[in-house]
């Protein structure tokens, strides 16, 4: 069965290549405005899988740009009429369509304190787009799967230019510019999933680990399987899921463990050897020599992935685990129970 959300997840190296090529200008000079603006911090307003890019934003941004990043609480503006103080911030709305009017409350009172806004939308027409100073596109063009992909990594990617302009180094745009040439790759590797689809396809709950740049990674991953199989995925640090989940696994709790090389894989040698004591059947993410060798159901990243890149990279197998759960369950991943493309909260 062909669906859009499987269309989309392979038009995503072209979307970024796009994205790359004709964003790069806007997103420069939006860093000079935030330069001169100076922000003492940032605070990042968004729901759904745009909240899961905001995620990896406050690494992206801690880590090379040493800039602390908030996930605002939007019902402080819309429900309570207590929105914090603001006019030191960089102050970001991250939304596909642009129309949820709680992100764009945050956006305006931001704007109305004086601070710096701007916005990440797939429509520069959208009340978020028109709400802010500086409005960015992700130049993903229209996404008919209601659950994200290409606008989720655009919003990654879109992340990572800012944050490479900010730092003004061009061998982070040198790493930017491989990015479609890795989510190709990973798309060559990933063609077979009958493996991993046979271990999960019974599972009605799991877990789905990762850490630093990933953790958002782990989140995004459990939203699809949620969405379109509608499994159970509940995601956690490697860290967090030490403090009390970890008393849930056993040999009937499925772990998907997203894993690439960098400094996150620290303590995760640990982390198999206790899924392995406990039984607990492991799907890994990974191009981590180390963990591939102990985990024999994997789906493979590319080699050579940068850390601070891999969470673009390494959702995309996700993405496919996901469309694949779903059709084998005889569910359609385009239009899941419930949902809308659109959803607008207050």
């Amino acid at each position: 069965m062909a669906t859009h959300f499987d269309a989309e997840i392979r038009e995503q190296p072209q979307v970024l290549a796009r994205l790359l090529r004709e964003g790069r200008a806007a997103i420069e000079a939006v860093a000079q405005e935030i330069r001169r603006f100076s922000p003492e911090w940032a605070m990042i307003a968004a729901r759904g899988s745009s909240d899961n890019a905001a995620r990896y934003a406050q690494y992206l941004f801690g880590a090379h740009n040493r800039l602390g990043v908030a996930l605002a609480l939007p019902s402080l503006f819309t429900l309570y009429d207590s929105a914090p103080r603001l006019s030191r911030a960089l102050t970001i709305g991250i939304s596909q369509s642009g129309q949820s009017p709680d992100v764009v409350s945050v956006l305006q009172e931001a704007r109305a304190q004086g601070a710096l806004t701007l916005a990440l939308s797939n429509d520069l027409e959208s009340p978020l787009a028109r709400a802010v100073q500086y409005p960015l596109s992700l130049y993903a063009g229209p996404e008919r799967a209601v659950a994200a992909t290409k606008t989720y990594t655009a919003q990654l990617f879109a992340l990572a230019m800012l944050s490479a302009a900010l730092e003004s180094n061009a061998e982070r745009w040198a790493e930017l510019a491989q990015v479609p040439e890795w989510l190709d790759a990973v798309l060559a590797r990933n063609t077979d999933l009958g493996d991993a689809v046979s271990a999960l396809r019974d599972a009605r709950q799991l877990l789905v680990l990762g850490r630093g740049f990933n953790y958002a990674t782990a989140f995004e991953l459990a939203l699809k399987l949620k969405e379109t199989s509608y499994v159970l995925a509940e995601p956690y640090s490697v860290a967090d899921l030490l403090h009390g989940p970890v008393a849930l696994i056993d040999s009937t709790l499925p772990v998907i463990l997203i894993a690439p090389s960098g400094r996150s894989l620290v303590d995760v040698a640990d982390l198999l050897s206790l899924l392995e004591a406990r039984g607990a059947p492991i799907l890994a993410l990974s191009n981590a020599k180390e963990v591939l060798a102990r985990v024999p159901l994997q789906l493979e990243l590319p080699a050579g992935v940068p850390e601070w890149l891999s969470p673009i990279v390494s959702v995309v197998p996700g993405q496919l685990l996901a469309g694949a759960l779903a059709l084998q369950a005889g569910r359609d991943p385009d239009r899941p129970r419930g949902l809308a493309k659109v959803t607008l909260t207050r």
